[in-house]
């Protein structure tokens, strides 16, 4: 039986998403607990996106094929039983055969946190604590330059394919919260990270429009590889099917109960 589920993880002590040798990450704690149940058998565990070290996901979709056929809600149980505290599954739900989520995925929205605020060690886990104020318009008005279908070569590590198109780029203040929400049929590896930094030096009044246009077409790194740290980003949602004037229908998209 070939299930989906969204799952949720706190990215902090993990090596990112897919397996490594030696290193601990998301996909081998999800298949060391189906081999739980599973007699020891490996059962391949695919997702939407690989993110990177130190990198948090609430919305992630991944999919695997149980050999037994279990029922979802008795799956669910006995392998969030199982697994380390800081990884958690939901919305278990059966999936066509073949069914693979990174094929699926006409969109991936990630949400990258800012408290620009006095130090907190609490929210700062989960966010990147600036000190110095902010300029939200100029960092909005970077980030509507990055809208479209681009080449994001001075934005991503090297790929062979490096043309993206980004949907939109919103940047909100919420008292001394500041979200950078960004979303994008795919993202090289690093993007949202470079992108964050870029409009982190507009909200310094350090670039604008224009810099970050010529850079974005000059395909060389921008801001010298200026990379925003991994904790205060995190893959808010997975949607699954065809876009919809730019948004999704409520039915394909996998995203967390209560989520804003």
């Amino acid at each position: 039986m070939r299930y989906r589920a969204t799952v949720e993880y706190d990215g902090t002590d993990f090596a990112g998403y897919q397996v490594q040798p030696g290193a601990r990450t998301v996909q081998g704690e999800l298949e060391a607990a189906l081999a739980r149940i599973s007699g020891g058998s490996r059962i391949r565990v695919q997702a939407a996106g690989r993110t990177d070290a130190g990198v948090h996901a609430i919305g992630q979709v991944i999919a695997f094929t149980d050999p037994v056929g279990r029922p979802a809600k008795e799956l669910t149980r006995a392998l969030n039983a199982l697994l380390p505290a800081d990884v958690a599954l939901r919305q278990m739900r059966r999936a066509p055969v073949g069914f693979h989520p990174r094929h699926a995925a006409r969109c991936r929205e990630y949400r990258y946190t800012v408290w620009n605020g006095p130090r907190s060690p609490l929210r700062e886990r989960f966010a990147l604590g600036v000190r110095d104020p902010l300029d939200i318009a100029a960092m909005e008005r970077v980030g509507s330059v990055l809208v479209g279908r681009h080449d994001f070569s001075a934005f991503g590590a090297a790929h062979r394919q490096p043309v993206r198109t980004v949907h939109w780029v919103r940047v909100r203040r919420e008292g001394f919260r500041v979200t950078i929400d960004v979303a994008a049929d795919a993202f090289l590896r690093q993007m949202v990270r470079r992108i964050v930094a870029a409009l982190l030096e507009a909200g310094h009044g350090r670039t604008d429009e224009e810099a970050v246009a010529a850079a974005l077409a000059s395909g060389r790194p921008a801001f010298n590889g200026a990379t925003a740290p991994a904790k205060g980003l995190c893959l808010r949602r997975v949607v699954l099917g065809p876009m919809r004037g730019g948004t999704a229908s409520a039915s394909t998209t996998a995203r967390s109960n209560g989520e804003r």
